[in-house]
């Protein structure tokens, strides 16, 4: 089998000629400082992995300093100010203009990620601005194929729906803030509904304007925040589930398949991930990396022959710092607990930044040797 192949079938709980192996996403510090600075394509050809590439769309506008995609309409227009500049200090201030008001934030950054420092949203006022007023992009479904093609059967291409999380919760935490929403979830629930309804219905549209029809072998939902190691499974099912389903459910129309990401912890929300519509579950983070995934064998037990499963693989402990031995034990450990009855991509639970070129490769050959 050729990647997409291995890939695909593990996709549709089949068994493959061997385990897949890869990574969630490579990051450009890592690609510049590890890699010599290749693409990401080509970073996994080197490596020997299977890839999965997200699609990186053309905005037609991006902010140098960042390297971020910058949306405007006549309605919605969005100005910064670079503060700093500096690679490991990067400061931008962001004002947006609408016919009914002003909001505004700021982005910090340095090389190895971007981050919130002031959200955009402070209340209602903020969200009724955005509901009346913020863009959603609509994407090339030419430009879609054309990258469909390059990736070839060297893996899959990826997809995240619009915003700055693809899912609704998550999505609303960037705006908002993790703290804050909580807070206001707790307090003011009505509000947050109507938050979330507000991103909800942009993201559908999204989906019927950009994706239906759009040649991806994967769609990303969801998001960390929704993780149990930071929301009880009881406001999962308040905040998450309802809108993750209509979400899926839309997706399916459109002809794609989903993958819900929860980079942190799961196992007290295996049922709701099952009643979310979802084809995949990732990452299925170990302790390692902030999730709580120690038996594989218990996600086995409740998504085996159901949903498939992507991730397992600490990507610190392991591919940062292991041994070669500790690498190829572990992704027999991962094999045998998560993927002996296939529907199953063994993967890096999320980001790195330091990962030795040759702990990725022992990676790929320790995943060859794992053949059904």
């Amino acid at each position: 089998m050729n990647a997409k192949e291995r890939m695909l079938t593990a996709l549709s709980l089949g068994k493959p000629d061997r385990l897949p192996a890869t990574v969630h996403q490579w990051r450009p510090y890592h690609l510049a400082t590890q890699m010599g600075g290749v693409d990401a394509l080509e970073a996994f050809r080197l490596c020997g992995l299977d890839a999965q590439i997200p699609y990186q769309w053309d905005p037609g506008s991006v902010i140098p300093e960042l390297g971020v995609p910058l949306l405007c309409t006549p309605q919605w227009q969005d100005t910064y100010t670079v503060i700093s500049a500096e690679p490991d200090n990067r400061l931008v201030d962001h004002t947006v203009v609408t016919p009914e008001g002003t909001l505004a934030y700021k982005i910090g950054g340095n090389r190895m990620a971007n981050f919130v420092l002031e959200p955009m949203v402070k209340g209602v006022r903020e969200v009724e601005l955005i509901e009346k007023y913020m863009p959603t992009p609509r994407w090339n479904k030419a430009a879609v194929q054309k990258e469909y093609d390059r990736v070839g059967d060297s893996g899959i291409l990826r997809a995240s729906l619009w915003g700055d999380e693809p899912g609704c919760w998550q999505h609303a935490c960037c705006l908002m803030g993790e703290q804050t929403l909580l807070f206001r979830a707790i307090d003011d629930p009505t509000f947050v509904h109507y938050f979330l309804k507000v991103l909800l219905d942009k993201k559908l549209r999204f989906i019927e304007e950009s994706l239906a029809g759009a040649r991806f072998d994967l769609v990303e939902t969801g998001g960390g925040s929704g993780s149990d190691t930071f929301i009880s499974p009881s406001m999962h099912r308040e905040f998450c589930l309802p809108y993750d389903q209509k979400l899926h459910a839309e997706l399916h129309a459109a002809g794609q398949r989903v993958t819900c990401h929860l980079c942190g912890g799961m196992m007290f929300l295996l049922d709701s991930i099952l009643q979310n519509g979802c084809d995949v579950a990732e990452t299925l983070a170990p302790p390692g990396v902030g999730g709580n995934v120690r038996e594989p064998e218990a996600i086995r037990a409740a998504f085996g022959g159901k949903i498939a499963m992507l991730g397992g693989m600490d990507q610190f402990t392991i591919l940062g710092i292991g041994t070669p031995a500790q690498i190829a034990a572990e992704t027999r450990r991962l094999f045998e607990g998560f993927g002996r009855d296939g529907g199953y991509i063994c993967g890096a639970s999320d980001h790195f930044f330091e990962a030795p070129v040759e702990n990725l490769k022992a990676f790929a050959q320790a995943a060859a040797a794992c053949r059904y």
